[in-house]
């Protein structure tokens, strides 16, 4: 498998900005993690629900891109677009403020079950195939190697939201700091799709 490495480095840094920003899945982890502590069932559903969700949704889209070539070079432009649209508004973003919880810790099915209805979840991955489909020669590789690299990238991610929840919660919700975080993430989400626009 012939991997094109800058492709392979934007869609890296997308994953990172897609798995450690503000979202259903880190804010309910991090609730979870300051009521309830670390919970492996949740971190454990949300990170293979996800994995399995990017494998089946690829697949999908496979079977598609065959039929019709010419709708992947659409979907790429129209998915590098909307990830710079989705930067400006965690650029501007303001703090998380509270978050409700529920009375016990979610399970691993439920958290899994959660990521089709996430539409943080629905964003990522589309964006991701649409964008990062030339990470290698065929079209299935470069799923196999997105699903790969979202569940290693995930798993320090969304683990650090419910190891470290109540001081992430605390960090977040100040204004002061939130500003900088989320310009920081804004603009490594802009550069990570510049393969995509200058190929």
């Amino acid at each position: 498998m012939h991997v094109h490495l800058d492709v392979l480095a934007g869609f890296v840094a997308f994953g990172v900005v897609a798995a450690a920003t503000p979202g259903p899945n880190n804010l309910m982890l991090m609730t979870s993690g300051v009521k309830f502590g670390f919970g492996r069932p949740h971190l454990a559903g949300v990170v293979l629900g996800f994995s399995l969700m990017v494998a089946l949704v690829g697949l999908g889209l496979d079977a598609v891109f065959q039929r019709v070539p010419q709708l992947l070079p659409v979907m790429r432009i129209l998915g590098s677009l909307y990830m710079l649209w989705l930067a400006m508004k965690i650029a501007f973003a303001g703090p998380i403020g509270e978050v409700e919880g529920g009375g016990s810790p979610l399970g691993f099915l439920p958290a899994a079950a959660f990521q089709w209805v996430n539409p943080k979840a629905w964003v990522a991955i589309l964006g991701a195939l649409a964008a990062y489909a030339p990470m290698t020669d065929t079209y299935a590789q470069s799923v196999a190697l997105m699903v790969g690299l979202f569940t290693a990238i995930t798993i320090p991610s969304a683990g650090a939201w419910a190891l470290f929840g109540a001081a992430l919660k605390r960090l977040l919700a100040d204004p002061r700091a939130v500003r900088p975080f989320n310009l920081a993430m804004a603009v490594i989400l802009a550069a990570s799709i510049a393969p995509m626009l200058f190929e």
